[in-house]
């Protein structure tokens, strides 16, 4: 994974800086901050590589308070090709609570940004219930999909399961749903792969595409392939 931009590395190092100082509080605070930093051999975005089937670096910050609301950013690669941004970073805020002993509701409001290029930034309000911890329906609703200025619905449904030797099965599958035709063509994703914590760091391998009309949409940057990626989080 050499293609990492370094104006991103450097971002995630000093993203990072903070963690020590609070990795030895001895009383868990009321409100807790997490991190997350990936290495990817690619970044895909329901389906579709967002880096020109190139490795990157990804980082997640977030801020959690007691009552379940959360605050956070995420920063990864990008190449959309010549003179295109470089970095995209996504701002959101969220609440997450249980509704039931066996069902969790998480409502997010993501915006998501590319330095150098707003015209690309959009929001997006996504709706997850996971139910028994291992199923998660999801229902994704934007007004301004990639900046187009058209309506946009995502539902997503994914299920993990564990296995022997402390491996972890995970599949998911997407719906794509676009108002305007013009913009792109409604399209299905899907996914499925294995993981496994080594030490402080998880890795994961999965396999993943889209259907005809994801391909119709995005090319070659929708075609099938293999992703790896490695985690280190607090």
């Amino acid at each position: 994974m050499t293609q990492v931009r370094r104006p991103l590395a450097i971002a995630l190092l000093l993203l990072s800086a903070p963690f020590a100082a609070s990795a030895g509080d001895g009383d868990a605070p009321a409100s807790s901050v997490s991190w997350e930093v990936s290495a990817v051999s690619d970044y895909l975005f329901r389906g579709a590589s967002q880096t020109d089937e190139k490795a990157t670096l990804q980082g997640t910050l977030t801020w959690t308070s007691a009552a379940g609301l959360y605050v956070g950013s995420f920063a990864s690669g990008v190449d959309f090709g010549e003179d295109s941004p470089d970095i995209e970073v996504d701002y959101f805020v969220g609440y997450g609570f249980d509704a039931t002993d066996k069902v969790n509701i998480d409502v997010v409001l993501n915006r998501y940004t590319y330095p150098g290029a707003s015209e690309m930034a959009y929001n997006e309000l996504v709706t997850t219930a996971t139910i028994a911890e291992n199923w998660a329906l999801s229902v994704g609703y934007t007004n301004d999909v990639w900046g187009s200025s058209t309506t946009g619905w995502y539902y997503g449904l994914a299920h993990d399961c564990a296995l022997p030797n402390d491996l972890t099965l995970s599949a998911n599958v997407g719906r794509s749903v676009f108002a305007d035709a013009e913009v792109a063509s409604d399209y299905t994703d899907w996914g499925v792969g294995l993981s496994r914590s080594f030490g402080p760091a998880e890795v994961s391998l999965g396999y993943y595409g889209v259907d005809g009309k994801g391909r119709d949409n995005f090319g070659q940057l929708a075609d099938s392939r293999v992703l790896l990626t490695v985690t280190f989080a607090r």
